[in-house]
């Protein structure tokens, strides 16, 4: 059967004054739109600031709404290990196994009032998926998701992992086009609001945008207050692979507008 993958890389730069424009980490992703509906996200993400954070992420999600299946995640913070999870969700239970540095051996299973809606575990090129569940039949305007897990509190995800349950809130802005590193794009531009309610310290004002089309590809993100970072997609490439043949279908120049 037919697939398709997006390979990419995102740049992670600073906004504070003086560090203007200075890379301060990185990421490079996959992004699989398997035959049976089924995305599997692969990334390996790269904070350089103090303490310095590495990330191995594989998240399976459906392709429709983002839904998640299964994930398992792998943390060295300060140039240690830090943790190492795996995660699955049905419609009634959360679970993960996990150890980490701090607590040593966890289990948790977590009976659910409704399915979990999405499950951040961290990686930047995630945050374009996370808006497939904003319905746009409504137009512009904010919408609430009480049902999250995150695989850590912790704004740079360098903590755990573990369940940690939440809601927030995303923001339609509207369309436009966007011109990063990787080529120019038709955007969409969301916001993540309303995180104070769960979260041990509010998460910065967040803007991001996205490809318009079923891709939800990461162009771009912004993070306000006291972060001051900014993430932006530097490469991707496209392949198609079908009855064992992968071919490059198009590069970013070709899908730009």
């Amino acid at each position: 059967m037919p697939y398709r993958t997006i390979r990419g890389h995102i740049r992670y730069s600073s906004r504070k004054a003086d560090r203007l424009g200075h890379e301060r980490g990185r990421e490079f992703f996959s992004i699989t739109q398997q035959a049976d509906g089924i995305d599997v996200l692969q990334a390996h993400c790269e904070i350089d600031d103090a303490p310095s954070v590495t990330r191995d992420i594989v998240q399976a999600l459906r392709h429709t709404d983002s839904a998640p299946l299964d994930c398992s995640v792998r943390l060295t913070v300060g140039d240690h290990f830090e943790g190492t999870g795996w995660f699955r969700f049905t419609d009634k239970q959360a679970e993960c196994e996990t150890f980490n540095h701090r607590d040593g051996r966890i289990s948790q299973r977590i009976e659910l009032a409704a399915p979990v809606q999405w499950m951040q575990c961290h990686p930047i090129a995630g945050d374009g998926l996370l808006m497939r569940l904003y319905d746009l039949s409504q137009g512009p305007g904010k919408q609430h998701f009480p049902h999250m897990m995150l695989s850590s509190p912790d704004h740079r995800g360098a903590t755990g992992p573990l369940l940690f349950k939440m809601g927030f809130s995303l923001v339609y802005v509207g369309e436009t086009d966007v011109t990063v590193e990787a080529g120019r794009f038709r955007a969409r531009h969301f916001q993540v609001t309303d995180t104070a309610a769960d979260l041990p310290e509010e998460h910065p004002p967040y803007n991001v945008w996205c490809t318009a089309d079923d891709d939800y590809l990461l162009l771009r993100a912004e993070v306000e207050g006291y972060m001051q970072t900014r993430y932006e997609l530097a490469e991707v490439q496209y392949f198609e692979s079908h009855n064992g043949v992968t071919s490059a279908k198009h590069t970013a120049a070709e899908t730009a507008i």
